[in-house]
């Protein structure tokens, strides 16, 4: 049986939909329902990898109807990327408020790398599913990801941008790009490699070399 998410991080494990008669309205049981799914499919994926569950399994797991599936997800791709998409919201938040932390450009790097892995450490089944598992989608999910990383990285440069004025543009794109893919492949390696890895251990080397990865 997979694992479950860490409900409130990600996703917020809706409580038990009342049976026979009650006063939620349709969107409420629709909204409880499609947050079930998309819990569902993130942990079958975590736990399974994608070829290892399909749409009866995601229904099964949410305890919901095909029907109820069907009125909100084209198909099992579909409630995947929602899922996905709501991954990579929570940790654009939460990595555009560490960009208060630090003094200076290397204390800004590395509390943006700590609250990058503090957010995956936070919820390691989501973490898994979209960090490991993610990628044996296919294109359409590395699209996806590419999109997430260039606008992580955007983060990254607009932070330095009204940080440190004049001193974004001194770096190409590129490099903020780079050092985002190295980020994201250093923590998938190690997700992939334990199944509870010592995230934190790895800030301290990872902010130095990727600050100077954008240093003028």
């Amino acid at each position: 049986m997979p694992d479950r998410i860490t409900s409130g991080v990600v996703f917020t494990t809706p409580p038990s939909l009342p049976r026979g008669r009650h006063v939620l309205s349709r969107d409420e049981v629709t909204a409880a329902q499609r947050e079930r799914m998309l819990i569902a499919a993130t942990e079958l994926l975590a736990g399974t990898g994608y070829r290892g569950f399909g749409v009866r399994e995601i229904c099964a797991r949410a305890a919901v109807s095909r029907a109820a599936f069907y009125a909100c997800f084209a198909d099992k791709d579909a409630c995947v990327y929602a899922a996905y998409d709501r991954f990579i919201a929570v940790f654009l938040d939460r990595l555009t408020e560490s960009g208060t932390a630090g003094t200076d450009w290397p204390g800004c790097v590395r509390a943006f790398v700590s609250s990058y892995f503090a957010t995956l450490r936070s919820d390691l089944v989501a973490a898994r599913a979209f960090q490991v598992e993610m990628d044996t989608l296919g294109r359409a999910a590395r699209e996806r990801r590419r999109a997430a990383l260039t606008e992580l990285a955007g983060v990254v440069r607009d932070l330095r941008a009204e940080r440190f004025p004049g001193t974004a543009g001194q770096v190409p794109f590129s490099a903020y790009l780079g050092a985002i893919h190295a980020l994201r492949q250093s923590a998938s390696d190690a997700l992939d490699a334990e199944p509870d890895p010592d995230l934190s251990s790895l800030v301290d080397e990872l902010s130095t070399w990727l600050c100077r990865m954008v240093e003028p």
